[in-house]
């Protein structure tokens, strides 16, 4: 669900064409990317981005989520993938192909605000709560966690793929990562269309019934990772006793299951 049909072939293209990459082996980037971990900090990232209006109503407008959840979090991993792992004619290729798809996407939010994909303060609150939810979660959950110059190398990592897709000026340390957070959080509002993205994420994905208790639980985690003032516009929980017991067992089971299975794949 996750890789798609040509998975196998990405993988295989992605790993084992020669050439220059991005990132050296040895960097944060290819550890966190790397890791089961990034499953809780997916679903944490989108929770978090919605709650920009401008940002929601692209999605909302422009993207087919609920029609083909499954094909946009492929798309979404692939270009993750590229990106990290793959030889740097393609990560430059698969960088200009959104970027691409960004300069059509613009619109009227439901305020009344005009909106743009391409917009570089926009492109950099969905990198910063990405960056922000993939590091939390690999500091949670993730198989060896950084150091402080590991997670400030992490957020500097990020930030080549940031300023190629057109942000600005990205953040380079943790601590920056979390005063651009701060700073962006007067923009945050509870809207419709975030809601019922909230909704559709953690109650009503498209899954069999055999997935859908392990999905439970990677959606309490992810949520559980999720500040007090980013819940209350999406209306979810706020359960510090639970969160810090039960919910972290069973997130910590759940990745460690995901690892399992992707060390045996």
């Amino acid at each position: 669900m996750v890789a798609g049909p040509d998975g196998p072939a990405n993988r295989a293209r992605i790993h084992d064409t020669p050439g220059p990459r991005w990132f050296d082996e040895d960097r944060p980037i290819r550890r966190v990317h790397g890791d089961a971990s990034m499953f809780v900090g997916g679903l944490r990232a989108l929770l978090l981005q919605s709650l920009h209006p401008l940002a929601m109503a692209g999605v909302a407008e422009h993207s087919d989520y609920k029609g083909d959840p499954w094909g946009r979090l492929q798309r979404t991993s692939t270009f993750l993938a590229v990106t990290t792992f793959g030889p740097a004619d393609d990560a430059q290729r698969a960088v200009d192909k959104v970027r691409g798809i960004h300069r059509r996407v613009r619109g009227t939010a439901a305020d009344g605000r005009p909106y743009e994909a391409s917009d570089p303060h926009l492109l950099e609150w969905v990198h910063i709560a990405e960056v922000d939810s993939f590091l939390l979660a690999h500091q949670r959950y993730g198989a060896h966690p950084l150091d402080q110059q590991g997670r400030d190398d992490y957020v500097a990592d990020t930030a080549r793929v940031a300023a190629a897709l057109g942000v600005l000026d990205p953040p380079l340390t943790e601590r920056q990562l979390k005063q651009r957070i701060a700073d962006y959080r007067p923009e945050m509002s509870s809207t419709p269309a975030a809601r019922e993205a909230a909704k559709f994420l953690l109650l009503t994905p498209p899954l069999p019934l055999l997935a859908r208790p392990p999905y439970a639980v990677l959606a309490a985690t992810s949520v559980a990772m999720l500040p007090a003032w980013a819940r209350l516009p999406l209306r979810l929980p706020y359960l510090p006793p639970l969160e810090t017991t039960a919910v972290r067992v069973a997130g910590r089971t759940l990745v460690g299951g995901i690892r399992w299975a992707l060390d045996r794949g």
